[in-house]
């Protein structure tokens, strides 16, 4: 599918997501600042980046509600189970019933069982030949941009011609969103909730202490970048929680192994939704 802009939008002081307020997502931002000791002012610098970078070119959200609204969205995290889920996804035999959505390296694991997502989330940290392979497929690519990863900002948009979906995760201006959520994963779920999805349902989103290889390589793991890793992950938790207790989207969780969320129903199989939906 070609996608093409739809003409300059501003986004000022908007949080794109029916369910919660920009002061509501505000306060979790300045919390997780502190938690995480980011650089707020280079998280502000990259997004200006980015929206210099597609502005003119970028896509706009509505040809993501075209797209995912009223669908089954089925969100793939990184996690220790995703190899497990993807499979069991890719033997269901009524696939087209969902819209497949990658968190950022979840989508190798999918390219490998010949499954090309309909939008990836993504800051750039996962293989840049695999999103360029979906990019080239028709995948819509949602880029976030906060401050590690403006050098990658700059030379990944180099290579491709800008139809983003661009995001942010401080007050979105010019043509960045925010939709809310924090690591791909989370930030995944939040986009389905803003768009009108049937339900979210997760998988490869295990949450826990381990690490899956496809969201870091154990090799490029330290004892610190671990530490910070799982920091993450339960944030990544408490926001899946939250959006389960403030939005009016039905969310289940798929993923084989991984922690229990709160208000998010566990199912074990894709078959049990037609019983409960």
């Amino acid at each position: 599918m070609a996608w093409v802009a739809e003409g300059p939008s501003s986004n000022v002081g908007k949080l794109h997501n029916p369910w919660i307020t920009l002061e509501e997502w505000l306060g979790w931002y300045g919390g997780i600042v502190k938690e995480c000791g980011l650089d707020a002012l280079a998280d502000l610098e990259a997004a200006r980046l980015l929206d210099s970078m597609v502005r003119g070119k970028a896509l706009d959200v509505t040809q993501a509600e075209r797209m995912l609204s009223g669908r089954f969205s089925l969100v793939f995290g990184a996690g220790p189970s995703l190899e497990a889920d993807v499979k069991k996804f890719a033997e269901f035999p009524h696939k087209e019933e969902f819209a497949v959505l990658a968190a950022d390296g979840a989508t190798t694991a999918l390219l490998k069982h010949g499954i090309i997502p309909d939008v990836v989330v993504t800051d750039l940290d996962g293989p840049i030949e695999d999103l360029l392979r979906v990019y080239a497929l028709g995948s819509m690519l949602v880029v976030h941009a906060h401050g590690d990863n403006i050098s990658r900002l700059e030379s990944f948009l180099s290579l491709v011609d800008c139809r983003v979906l661009p995001t942010t995760q401080t007050e979105p201006f010019g043509c960045l969103y925010n939709f809310g959520g924090f690591t791909d994963g989370d930030r995944t779920a939040f986009l389905c909730s803003s768009v009108g999805v049937r339900a979210i349902v997760l998988a490869g989103m295990d949450l826990g202490e381990e690490v899956g290889p496809y969201s870091k390589p154990v090799g490029l793991l330290t004892p610190e970048r671990l530490r910070v890793k799982r920091k993450k992950l339960r944030i990544a938790k408490m926001l899946l929680e939250w959006l389960a207790k403030k939005a009016r989207v039905r969310m289940y969780n798929l993923t084989s192994y991984g922690v229990e969320l709160r208000g998010i129903r566990r199912l074990n199989s894709f078959g049990e939704l037609s019983r409960v939906e």
